[in-house]
């Protein structure tokens, strides 16, 4: 376990198109991330789109009503949440901010529309970092859309247009943005971007200001013996 990196309650968000492959980049940054010491927890979204094959009640999504998600606005107990693709998603506020507040870090999978209404959190804006995912050209976009196998000729053509949208929108507003045209890597890109961020986190240079404290104390100590 490496010395560089403590759990401080940093906020990872992670944007781009439908089909750009944040989940694979994501679940790969967390697994290669955890044995130098990145535990990153990741925060299930909420929706209102019902389960696809293969996907959990809690791990991929938690699927509900729509009554019950509009309910769930009207308490304010979203941190975020969007209208995307005929479909409600909404990230939960208590979920991140409690993971936040006692040190752990978190890691998002939202669109361009949930990282805008999470800057608007004031308190989160030192601790958190925006990535965005570009896909290489919107022709693989759309064959990734298609091999996928989930979605009609008219919902990529809408995917694809909303694609073009958020790209726009998005390339002056994330710290980072990388293109995921190779799996290992575009990996290894946003690793270095949660690296970077956590090695600039007030955790991280408050142990190096005790570390060199310590090292000035060892250093008179090991001077005063040989006197």
């Amino acid at each position: 376990m490496s010395s560089n990196f403590h759990p401080d309650g940093t906020l990872f968000i992670v944007s781009g198109p439908s089909g750009a492959g944040k989940t694979t980049l994501i679940n790969e940054a967390r697994r290669q991330l955890e044995p130098i010491g990145i535990t990153l927890y990741f925060s299930v979204s909420h929706t209102t789109r019902n389960p696809r094959s293969g996907e959990a009640e809690g791990k991929s999504y938690y699927f509900m009503s729509e009554e019950r998600f509009r309910d769930m606005i009207a308490r304010g107990e979203f941190l975020e949440w969007a209208f995307v693709h005929e479909q409600l998603y909404g990230t939960s506020k208590k979920e991140v901010v409690d993971r936040l507040n006692r040190g752990e870090d978190v890691i998002l999978d939202i669109d361009y529309q949930g990282a805008k209404q999470i800057a608007a959190h004031r308190d989160l804006n030192e601790r958190k970092l925006n990535v965005f995912i570009f896909p290489p050209s919107l022709d693989i976009l759309e064959q990734r859309l298609r091999d996928r196998g989930l979605n009609t000729d008219q919902e990529i053509d809408t995917r694809l247009r909303k694609a073009i949208d958020e790209i726009d929108a998005g390339k002056e507003f994330y710290d980072y943005i990388i293109i995921n045209d190779d799996l290992k890597v575009a990996t290894e890109c946003l690793k270095a971007a949660i690296i970077a961020k956590k090695l600039q986190t007030k955790t991280a240079l408050a142990a190096i200001d005790k570390m060199a404290e310590r090292f000035k104390e060892e250093r008179d100590g090991r001077f005063a013996r040989r006197r």
